[in-house]
């Protein structure tokens, strides 16, 4: 009895000093965090922070940056790594959520590397504390890879936090954008200057009948003729005959070209054209003889692009039994 409680007696020295040491490990690197964040490792000191036993976290980037490597998530990721870090570290100098921040290059890591098998970079490792009130049972790291892409700050903030559910997770804090800020104010500026000074000119436009009227029979005539259904269904411009030619309209009330859009288009407008000439302009020609002609020429003009319009329509409905010369 007195030799198993000698030799507890014993034990108890070392594994205060063992505790002892993990607490001024954590300290060491916190307070050099402090300075510089994350923290820069190579092999001998990614051995030394996450070895066990340790009462703390680790957050661990393995990656590569140089450019020989071809690593674009890489250099990518490593600004908003960079900015995580210097976040918790800023909101946390207490060292209260018991975490630390590092970073390991390939060109610094080769080892650490090869012994973890990654062939693919790069890869985030949190390591949970061995001892101490946060210890975990399953000693190994926890892996976060991005098969997603790139990732945000806030994205690995979130997932820290999650890992970390019973302690501090201090806030994320986006330095201002100033230059962004200056342009987006000197855009605005420049605009409502822009407005001001042309506003006398600008407004007698806008407020033009006509001008509205040709806007509004534009529109009309492109989506009534099916401009909308080339943007959903991206359908070709033209295509073959299967006889070396081309074929500027397709057969079928389901299929149309790009081109034969703008056919229809053209032939709505001029017939709209024509139409109102008759009804407006053509009347208020003084001349009888003038007249007559204008009736002529642009009742001659809906006459053959009436029949142009039918000859289509029978291209697209074969089984449509009207028509008009000079189209069959």
């Amino acid at each position: 009895m007195h030799f198993f409680r000698s030799i507890v007696l014993a034990l108890l020295p070392t594994a205060a000093f063992a505790a002892k040491k993990t607490v001024d490990r954590f300290d060491k690197f916190h307070a050099k965090a402090l300075v510089s964040t994350p923290l820069k490792l190579d092999d001998p000191l990614y051995g030394q922070l996450t070895a066990a036993p340790r009462d703390y976290s680790v957050a661990v980037l393995l990656t590569a940056l140089e450019s020989r490597f071809g690593c674009v998530l890489c250099r990518e990721f490593q600004p908003e790594w960079d900015l995580l870090s210097r976040g918790w570290t800023k909101g946390d100098k207490k060292g209260e959520s018991r975490l630390l921040f590092a970073t390991l290059d390939f060109m610094d890591g080769k080892n650490t590397f090869q012994s973890l098998g990654l062939q693919t970079a790069p890869v985030l490792l949190l390591f949970q504390p061995t001892t101490g009130p946060h210890a975990v049972a399953d000693i190994g790291p926890v892996r976060y890879d991005f098969v997603n892409g790139p990732q945000s700050a806030e994205q690995i903030h979130d997932w820290i936090s999650r890992q970390l559910h019973d302690r501090p997770h201090p806030p994320i804090q986006r330095p201002i954008n100033w230059v962004r800020g200056f342009a987006i104010t000197t855009t605005l500026l420049g605009t409502v200057t822009f407005i001001s000074v042309a506003w006398p000119y600008v407004l007698p436009v806008i407020q033009n009948r006509n001008v509205w009227a040709a806007i509004s029979l534009i529109s009309i005539l492109l989506f009534t003729s099916g401009h909308m259904y080339n943007h959903i269904r991206k359908v070709p411009y033209v295509a073959g005959d299967g006889r070396g030619g081309v074929s500027y309209f397709a057969g079928g009330f389901q299929n149309q070209y790009g081109l034969e859009t703008q056919i229809v288009a053209a032939m709505y407008g001029l017939l709209s054209f024509a139409t109102i000439s008759l009804a407006l302009k053509v009347p208020r020609i003084a001349d009888p003889k003038s007249q007559q002609v204008a009736v002529i020429i642009w009742g001659s003009i809906i006459f053959v692009m009436y029949s142009f319009l039918l000859s289509v329509f029978r291209i697209k409905n074969g089984g449509y039994p009207f028509w008009l010369p000079p189209f069959s």
